[in-house]
C-alpha cells in the first residue's frame, strides 16, 4: 500500500500514521556522533517528540542533549538570572529541557519559543541539533 498525502503534506504509512521528512543539521559532538552535518530525516508522527525519540533510538545523541532533571539543564557557576528580565522568557518543564551547551531548534527558533516537544513539524521544516551550544546575556 503507498502512503497517502495529507492536508499538512505529510504522508500516511500503511497503518494510517502520519509520516514527516524534516531536514536535520547537526553541531559539534552531535554532528561527530551522526557522523553527517545535514541529512533528511522521516519518522512516523508529527512533533518534536515524535521527531526526537524516532531520531534517539537511531541515533546514540539523546545524553549529549536531553537534560532528565533540573540540575543537569543548569550551568554551575552562572550568575543568577535577574528577576525582571527583558522580552519573552521561557523554559521547557523538567525532563524536556536542554543540557546547558545544547539546544534544539526548529526552523531557527529554539523549541521553548514554540510549544516545546509538543512543537508540530510539518515536511520541510528544519531541525537543528546543537552542541555545544554557547551565547552571552
Amino acid at each position: 500500500m503507498q502512503p497517502s498525502a495529507t492536508a499538512k503534506g505529510t504522508e500516511a504509512d500503511e497503518s494510517g500514521r502520519q509520516e514527516t521528512t524534516v531536514t536535520v543539521r547537526c553541531t559539534g559532538h552531535v554532528r561527530t556522533a551522526v557522523g553527517a552535518h545535514e541529512l533528511e530525516y522521516r519518522f512516523t508522527g508529527t512533533t518534536l517528540r515524535a521527531f526526537l525519540e524516532d531520531f534517539f533510538a537511531e541515533y546514540d545523541v539523546e545524553e549529549l542533549l536531553i537534560a532528565e532533571t533540573e540540575a543537569e539543564a543548569t550551568a554551575r557557576g552562572w550568575a543568577p538570572a535577574p528577576e525582571d528580565l527583558p522580552g519573552t522568557w521561557r523554559k521547557n518543564p523538567e525532563g524536556e529541557q536542554t543540557r546547558p551547551y545544547a539546544r534544539v531548534c526548529i526552523n531557527g527558533r529554539f523549541n521553548e519559543h514554540y510549544d516545546g516537544f509538543e512543537t508540530e513539524l510539518e515536511d520541510g521544516d528544519r531541525v537543528a541539533l546543537v552542541y555545544p551550544f554557547m551565547f552571552c546575556v
